[in-house]
């Protein structure tokens, strides 16, 4: 009788430990900040690699604003056509899938959120090079309204709110969004999320696939450097940022030619700021202004204008940084404090540091031959009209030529100088 008992104990346990080595991880990935093409470029090697490595699921964690629209439909894509599940929770308590998170969400195979979170308010904003008349900004929103409710129609979603979200810009809290069937799943954390969509049964590229995620062992995949700093630099004030240094350290390079470093790293930052500038569509009005407060600058160290011209530029450089990105309250705009320091870092480059740098290119040869003109001396012997005589010249003794006699111990001005000769007048002559 102890035979057959253990026999099944040892089949049970055998069964179980096939389970066990049959069991997929689950990857999970952070997104944190605005949707720009490095994130969509990094969610999408995410997504590669999860069904690759044939992954049960990919957790997107997400908290985000918004970003652009371009970059959102990337995402989007991948998503619809990932052969891994993809499941986006909006984590945590206090994170938010607004705009452009807000589609993400609504793409995904399994939507969640942890309590305390929001989704919506996805209205496309303008941004672009003009500012887009009524007409068009009305088909940019239908466009948007109609890609929203077919991404919510093909996930079996919400469609009512996916465009509501878009045409009125309404905003969802999690409990609300779970309410309304915007969502699958309000869960406490990323185990709790697990445990809860386990048997759940999902449509993806490959076909129906039923999730095991429940005890599943959780893989990170970290942002590599590369992403991260593409997306930090895609960052509307860092790349303004880079803008300007990259302007003024040419500038300075130009005005004081050899110092090298300045020209260096302001090239290296206007190249990251063209890069930064080719996903952020920027107001051609707004350059414009400030490329017109650099030549103010310019001017000022040219033109005696007692600070005026610097002013005007300045001021032009302020109007022209808030018209560059022209989104108050959106991820993609330019900041105030960000505007602040140019505008201050602007006023001590043109009154102090370029102002210096020209002043100093300008001023008179002070070594060499050259530097010996207009020197003052004291002539050490007597010097016939035309003749040669002795003069000392900055505690040194020269052989020196006049067109009028001069005396010992008069005062001389050096004129010329050829070879160890200077040619010299009476002071004051």
């Amino acid at each position: 009788m102890k035979k057959p008992g253990i026999i099944f104990l040892l089949v049970v346990f055998l069964l179980f430990c096939a389970v066990l080595s049959q069991a997929k991880d689950v990857y999970t990935v952070r997104i944190n900040g605005a949707i720009n093409p490095p994130v969509a470029g990094f969610l999408g090697e995410c997504i590669e690699k999860a069904a690759k490595n044939d992954a049960e699921a990919l957790v997107v964690l997400l908290d985000t604003p918004g970003g652009l629209d371009s970059s959102m439909r990337d995402i989007v894509k991948d998503i619809m056509d990932a052969a891994v599940p993809v499941v986006v929770y909006v984590a945590p308590s206090g994170a938010r899938a607004a705009s452009a998170g807000a589609i993400i969400l609504l793409a995904s195979h399994v939507a969640a959120m942890a309590p305390g979170t929001n989704t919506g308010a996805a209205h496309p904003v303008n941004i672009g090079k003009e500012k887009t008349d009524e007409v068009m900004m009305k088909k940019v929103v239908s466009d948007a309204e109609a890609y929203s409710k077919s991404i919510a129609a093909k996930r079996g979603r919400n469609v009512d709110f996916a465009a509501k979200a878009v045409t009125e810009s309404i905003s969802i809290a999690a409990k609300d969004a779970l309410a309304q069937k915007v969502i699958d799943v309000v869960a406490d954390s990323t185990d709790d999320l697990l445990t809860q969509i386990d048997g759940r049964t999902v449509e993806t590229k490959k076909g129906r696939v039923v999730l095991h995620t429940k005890g599943a062992k959780k893989v990170e995949i970290p942002m590599p450097f590369k992403f991260r700093f593409l997306a930090y630099v895609s960052d509307p004030n860092v790349a303004y940022i880079l803008m300007m240094i990259g302007i003024y350290g040419i500038l300075f390079e130009f005005y004081s030619p050899g110092t090298i470093f300045p020209g260096v790293i302001g090239g290296i930052s206007l190249i990251l700021a063209l890069y930064a500038f080719q996903a952020i569509p920027i107001s051609y009005a707004g350059l414009a202004l400030i490329l017109l407060g650099i030549v103010f600058f310019i001017l000022e160290v040219k033109i005696v204008s007692h600070g005026l011209l610097g002013i005007a530029g300045i001021v032009s450089v302020i109007i022209g940084s808030v018209m560059l990105v022209d989104l108050p309250g959106s991820p993609l705009a330019i900041s105030f404090g960000s505007i602040l320091i140019v505008a201050v870092v602007s006023a001590i480059f043109v009154f102090g540091i370029l102002s210096f740098a020209v002043k100093a290119q300008l001023s008179r040869v002070k070594t060499g031959s050259e530097g010996f003109l207009g020197e003052s001396g004291i002539a050490r012997t007597d010097i016939a009209a035309g003749g040669k005589g002795k003069v000392m010249v900055h505690g040194e003794l020269w052989t020196a030529i006049g067109d009028e006699a001069l005396h010992e111990g008069e005062e001389v001005v050096v004129t010329a100088v050829k070879g160890l000769t200077v040619k010299v007048r009476k002071k004051g002559g």
